[in-house]
């Protein structure tokens, strides 16, 4: 995958940059297909690990509404190519896909609320790396089942940002003490440990996990709609609700500037003490 004119949609067009429309995502990074009454919906970046840009938090978005849209659909698989769920979103700024909507990029555009409130079953192959965006589509997900080697990370506060978003979801998946060390220090966590912590629901060996996942959602799909909807809706209210005035503050604030410069030249951000700083990003 290389410039933004060389990927086709599946009408046969050049994409690179076009909204979405039909089973077209609005971006060749993201590959929807239908396999009888299930979606599957692929990230495929592999030049940036699967770095999500706008336009990609976006056709997360688009993809989860139109399972719920399609009456032929009953629910949709999330999963990511090569040994990369999600790595979270590209702070590198790179948008080799971006057709004007999502430089409007904001909570509204990804797929977490989406996710969480999707009538229809939302299932993870977490199949290797998953942090920042990347975890949270896991968490809000139906179910999650995760390759044992896959791992997890929320490095937001490395980055400068104040993700209330995470402090609010992560304790009441995991608790506060576990979402306050993966929180504070940026850890990272094995799969053994996510399935410990209930931050997963299964963890199998890495060959498995898409079929598992797949035979998962297939089990999700066979229940009543109506009657799993309502148990669903109750199983929400468990996250509560999270400050968005204060993360978008966050998000356009100077340590998110400082975040993503520190990122981009592969160093400590300025606010670390000089006797605490580290070689390369954190």
């Amino acid at each position: 995958m290389g410039s933004d004119v060389d990927h086709e949609s599946p009408d046969g067009k050049a994409s690179g940059a076009r909204p979405p429309d039909g089973d077209w995502l609005g971006t060749p990074f993201l590959r929807f297909e239908r396999r009888g009454a299930l979606a599957f919906c692929t990230v495929d970046r592999p030049e940036a690990r699967n770095a999500l840009t706008a336009a990609m938090y976006f056709g997360l978005r688009y993809a989860v509404d139109l399972v719920n849209r399609d009456p032929e659909l009953a629910g949709l698989l999330i999963t990511g190519s090569g040994d990369i769920f999600i790595p979270g979103g590209d702070l590198g700024h790179n948008a080799p896909d971006d057709w004007g909507g999502p430089m409007l990029f904001g909570m509204d555009n990804t797929p977490f609320d989406a996710i969480r409130h999707s009538r229809k079953p939302v299932v993870s192959a977490v199949n290797g790396i998953a942090q920042g965006g990347g975890l949270l589509i896991a968490i809000m997900s139906d179910l999650a089942v995760a390759s044992d080697r896959a791992t997890f990370r929320a490095p937001e506060v490395y980055r400068g940002i104040a993700d209330t978003g995470y402090a609010q979801y992560l304790p009441a998946q995991i608790g506060p003490a576990r979402a306050k060390d993966m929180l504070y220090t940026g850890r990272v966590v094995t799969a053994a440990e996510a399935l410990d912590w209930g931050l997963v629901a299964r963890v199998v060996p890495h060959e498995e996990v898409q079929d598992v996942a797949l035979e998962a959602l297939r089990a999700c799909c066979r229940g009543a709609p109506e009657a799993r909807a309502d148990v669903k809706r109750v199983i929400a209210t468990h996250y509560g609700s999270y400050d968005r005035m204060t993360m978008d503050k966050s998000v356009y604030g100077s340590e998110a500037r400082e975040g993503w410069l520190a990122f981009s030249q592969r160093r400590n951000p300025e606010w670390v003490p000089e006797d605490l700083r580290t070689s390369g990003r954190l």
